[in-house]
This record gives C-alpha cells, structure tokens and sequence, in this order.
C-alpha cells in the first residue's frame, strides 16, 4: 500500500507488531478503519507498517484484544519536527531575539543625508532636525511625518526656500534649495521716482533729485515725481553747451498720496465658525493589513466635534515594507459656532472686513482715512455693500533713467 497523500503534515509512525501471525494484526486495522501502508514481514513472528499518529490510541485499544507486542520505532512528519525543535529551547529563543533585533535594527534611524545647500545651511539643518528627534539611533515610530518634519524646517530657517524630506528605510534623505534674497537695484544707478497710481499729493520727503510735484497736486500713473536729472556743476561756466548739461543721479525719497477704491463686500446673515479649544487625544493603532488593533487609548475620544490628525508609519524589515503600520491619531477638540446678524452689525463686519483686506492688499505704510457707502442691499439673506474708500499711501514706482547722451 502507498503513503497516504498529505500524511506527513498530520505525522505518521512506524508501527512494529511481534507474535502470532503479526500480519493480521494489520489486517484487524483494516478492518477498524485504520489506514495503514508499506507494510513488511520481516520475520515470521515480527511484521511492520506504517500508521497515522490519530490512530494511535485506536490502535492501542485493538492491541489490548490480542497477545501480540507493538512498538512504535520511528516517527515522521512536522509535528513531530516541530517538537523536536521546541525541545531545543536555546536554538529557538535565539532566533526569536535575532528576528526581534532585526526588527529593531530595521525601524531605527542609522543615516540622514543632507543635500543641495551650503555647508551653514546644512549645519543648522541637522541642528533643528535634533531638536524634532531626527538623529541617527532615533525610533523612527516616534518621528513626526516627513511632510510635518519639512513644514516645520521652512518655518524655523529663513534662508531656506524650499526642502523636500524623504524616508528610504533607514535613512532620512533631505534636500533644499537656498533662499536667494534679490538685491535692490544699486543706489548709484540713475532713476526717476513716478507714480504708481492717480491720487492727490499729501506729504513730501525727497532726499536726492529735483521735486515734480507739491502738495495738493493731482497726479496720473505716470508722471514724475521727482527727477533723477539735476543741474550739473559746471552751471558756473558761460559756455551754453556746459550751461545745459544735468547730472543724472539716483532719486529718493517718499511721496504720500491721497487715493480712492471701491471695494465690494458681502456679509451674511447667518455665520457658523469652528474654532479648536486646544484639549486634544492621542490614540496609538497597530494596522496589520485591513484590521487595525488598539495599542493605547481605547474607545471613541470624549469630544463630540473633533479634527483629526492622523501619522502613519510603516514597519521595515531588511529593507522590507511589511503588511504592518504603527498609526498615530491625533483627536483636536472643536467647537462650533452659529448665530444671526442683525442688517446693522453685518454692515459694520463688512466695513471691517474691507478695510482689512485692503490695507493687506497695499502693505503697513498705507492708512485708512474715511470710508463711505455707495450702496447697500439685501439680498437672499446676505447683506452687499459698495464701499468708496479713502486712503493716504506711498505711490511712489522707480523708473531708470537711460544713461546714455
């Protein structure tokens, strides 16, 4: 008889029969239901076969019913390997301590590569990223996101211009591009100061060149304002040709002007706000393919309107991305509010509102003088307003001069 086919993942046995006829013991098993296969007399009081280990008691009980003597001599199959190797207690905790260190030599940070900076720039770089944790030896698990790490680096280092941070295992890969700060054009290089806009001259400060313009004059984008072109020293000389000669110069200063917009602004009745109280939650996952247990933090967070931030970290082993992640989720507290406007208060918002924008629009040195309302409806519950708006700014806009004849 053949091996049973898989019977050596259930195990199986070499069954040994000594006495009387042992050949019908076999056949007794047979008779019961036992499979048993290659079986061998070898003497005439001795025979052998092979069994399953499941039928080992069921075999022991038919024994009790003769005189025969069995033995089992040999043993085969995983379960029994799988013992052996159990037994070897030393060899298997071994490879346990070898699998869990390379495990923690795969998510520690061993190398972190700065590029495409200068030597100063990157000094500081690996200054900040000590700060955030980032070094080599640190856990990776505890490490904020690269797009986290790289926002926080554009904000903490001025000269940066843009850094792009990569994860590649065991290395931390940053490059940046350095912040080039354009220079304003040379003071020595000629220029007219002209208007950048139309408005009515309120304040003058020239420093270097000849005024265009006076107080209360109105002016169109455009003109002049103070020239680059002065008299040339050499005025004294009687010579018509040398009388009429300018020095070109660079012009400078400040010239203040009354101007006017028109803005548009709507502002409605009904508003609804969110705004993050500051109580926040972190909960730790372990996501093993699509199911993801609880490390710390059980159940649902105890705020009823959260945002949630959430930092996923992949599990490495020898360069392997597992089908294993470690998940931080963040839990902010929120509330939200919501209300109605009277007609009254949602026409002083949008004033307000106005008015911001536009002194954000035209930078600090821009001041608000008066504003005035064109018009003003309601419409579909939102109240519109057309504002005329007065103010007192800087218009002054460079112009070189051609330094030829």
């Amino acid at each position: 008889m053949k091996p049973i086919q898989g019977v050596y993942f259930q195990g199986y046995v070499k069954l040994t029969v000594k006495g009387n006829n042992p050949e019908l013991f076999f056949q007794k098993c047979i008779d019961h239901r036992i499979v048993v296969w290659n079986v061998k007399k070898t003497a005439d009081d001795v025979c052998e076969g092979y069994v399953k280990v499941s039928d080992i008691r069921a075999i022991r009980k038919l024994n009790r019913q003769t005189k025969n003597k069995i033995y089992f001599t040999e043993k085969k199959g995983y379960p029994f390997l799988f013992h052996r190797f159990l037994r070897q207690r030393p060899l298997w905790i071994g490879l346990i301590l070898a699998i869990l260190l390379f495990f923690v030599l795969s998510n520690i940070v061993w190398n972190v590569e700065v590029t495409g900076v200068p030597k100063e720039i990157e000094a500081k770089i690996e200054k900040q990223l000590r700060v955030y944790g980032v070094h080599p030896g640190a856990w990776i698990f505890g490490l904020e996101s690269p797009n986290t790490i790289q926002q926080r680096l554009i904000s903490d280092i001025p000269e940066l211009l843009w850094v792009g941070v990569e994860q590649k295992g065991t290395t931390y890969h940053l490059e940046g591009i350095e912040k080039i700060v354009v220079k304003e054009a040379e003071a020595h290089k000629p220029r007219n100061l002209i208007a950048s806009k139309k408005g009515v001259i309120k304040k003058l400060y020239v420093e270097k060149g000849v005024p265009m313009v006076k107080v209360n004059d109105y002016v169109e984008p455009g003109d002049i304002l103070v020239s680059g072109e002065i008299e040339s020293a050499g005025e004294e000389n009687k010579d018509k040709k040398d009388k009429n000669k300018k020095e070109k110069v660079a012009a400078e200063g400040e010239i203040y002007a009354t101007t006017w917009y028109e803005v548009n602004v709507t502002v409605p009745l009904k508003y609804k706000y969110e705004k993050v109280t500051g109580n926040k939650e972190t909960k730790y996952f372990l996501q093993i393919g699509e199911v993801e247990i609880p490390i710390w933090g059980f159940g649902k967070p105890s705020f009823q309107k959260t945002d949630t931030e959430i930092h996923e970290q992949a599990v490495h082993f020898f360069g392997w991305k597992l089908p294993i992640q470690w998940n931080k989720r963040t839990y902010y507290e929120k509330e939200i509010f919501q209300g109605v406007r009277t007609e009254a208060e949602a026409k002083e918002i949008g004033k307000k509102q106005a008015k911001a924008d536009l002194l954000l629009q035209l930078g600090p040195d821009a001041k608000i003088l008066s504003e005035n309302v064109l018009q003003e409806r309601l419409d579909d519950g939102k109240v519109k307003l057309n504002l005329y708006i007065t103010v007192e700014e800087n218009i002054v806009r460079i112009q070189p001069l051609n330094q030829g004849d």
